[in-house]
């Protein structure tokens, strides 16, 4: 058995990782190859490519690096074709795993995309992209298989393997005393994304609203931020601003980790994405921001491409406003500050909203690896015992 992978992104290789280990557990023998990150690897897959060779954002962004990009997926789909998998799975990073999805499926190889696009939420056409592009859509969110459904399209929700990973119920004086933070402290934890480009637009505005509430909250027994970095190469870019715009803060720098921030602190402030979902499923109140280029931005609202009211996971999961979004110009140090010590002076809001979060993490934890592991297996088997 052979089975190729292609994550693009550091919440896809730990998707792509859970998944490994699930199929290995029905095929021991089988084969793991593709693009791949550390956990991926660590999984037991070959990387002819790693994940961060694929990580950009934005759509304008993406045209500085498409020549690289085009001619990667050329060679990775010829090396695919050689190898003959009897399946590729593309986690996630679905405008370059659709594409190469397409050709390799044209060539008789079983396809499938794990993470459904957001077709329902923006460019619905896609669909009819992507039903000629993959054998199989596997879902995280339940609402996502009906849409497929009505343009005939396969697709299963398996859930979201992160909300089997986070326990129900979080230890916060635990993770304080591991990290050396006082249990009484009041914590914020503050995650400006896994990319560069995402940490680059968002360093100056979550550096300058941790410094607004470390001045809010210094007659007031203070105020500890941390911010768990993915990389070091992020963390020098991150502590720079911090050290220049936040010198009150004291933000203290973590090297991973995010899952111990989150359950240490009493608020977050995140980039919009995975770690948002983190974040309801450590059931902290949080603030979500998000920054595009400025041409990127332009287009999406020009050409109304966004159909939904709200872009954070936890809000899209609920169907209304949960926690703050920030968009673009909206988000400002005053803003995010102001948002964030809202949840600080309002502790039964707090409550409530965790208790939404609880039952989006109920929702959600359904064995996601193995339900993914199960639907791709069935694919393979079935397409193994069809003559071509």
């Amino acid at each position: 058995m052979r089975i190729a992978l292609v994550a693009g992104e550091i919440s896809g290789d730990a998707l792509g990782a859970a998944l490994i280990e699930s199929l290995k557990r029905r095929f021991p023998d089988a084969e793991f190859a593709g693009v791949a990150g550390p956990k991926m690897r660590a999984a037991g897959c070959a990387a002819w490519h790693d994940t961060e060779s694929l990580s950009v954002m934005g759509l304008t962004e993406v045209l500085a690096h498409l020549p690289r990009l085009l001619s990667l997926r050329t060679r990775l789909r010829r090396r695919l074709l050689e190898w003959r998998p009897d399946v590729f799975i593309g986690v996630d990073y679905k405008e370059f795993n659709l594409g190469l999805s397409r050709q390799l499926k044209r060539a008789g190889l079983t396809t499938v995309q794990y993470v459904s696009p957001q077709v329902w939420a923006w460019r619905q056409g896609r669909v009819r992209t992507i039903g000629e592009s993959v054998d199989l859509v596997l879902c995280l969110f339940p609402f996502e298989p009906g849409f497929y459904r009505e343009h005939g399209v396969r697709a299963a929700f398996v859930g979201h393997p992160m909300a089997d990973q986070v326990p129900m119920h979080i230890d916060r004086a635990a993770a304080r005393a591991q990290l050396g933070i006082e249990a009484t402290a009041r914590v914020l934890a503050v995650l400006p994304g896994s990319r560069r480009g995402e940490v680059d637009k968002l360093s100056d505005c979550f550096a300058g609203a941790a410094e607004l509430l470390a001045h809010r909250y210094r007659d007031l027994g203070g105020l500890v931020t941390i911010a768990p970095m993915v990389s070091p190469a992020l963390r020098d870019v991150f502590a720079a601003r911090c050290a220049a715009l936040a010198p009150a803060a004291q933000v203290r720098m973590l090297d991973g980790n995010s899952r111990l921030a989150l359950a240490a602190a009493d608020i977050v402030l995140v980039a919009s994405g995975t770690a948002t979902l983190e974040a309801a499923l450590s059931k902290r109140p949080m603030v979500v921001a998000y920054r595009l280029g400025a041409v990127t931005a332009f287009l999406l609202r020009a050409l109304k491409l966004v159909k939904p009211r709200h872009f954070s996971q936890p809000n899209l999961l609920a169907g209304k406003e949960l926690v703050p979004e920030f968009f673009q110009e909206a988000a400002t140090p005053q803003n995010l500050a102001n948002a964030l010590a809202h949840w600080v002076d309002h502790p039964e809001q707090v409550a409530q909203v965790c208790e939404e979060f609880a039952l989006i993490h109920e929702r959600l934890r359904c064995d996601g690896a193995e339900r993914a592991a199960n639907e791709v297996a069935e694919l393979v088997t079935t397409r193994q015992a069809v003559p071509r």
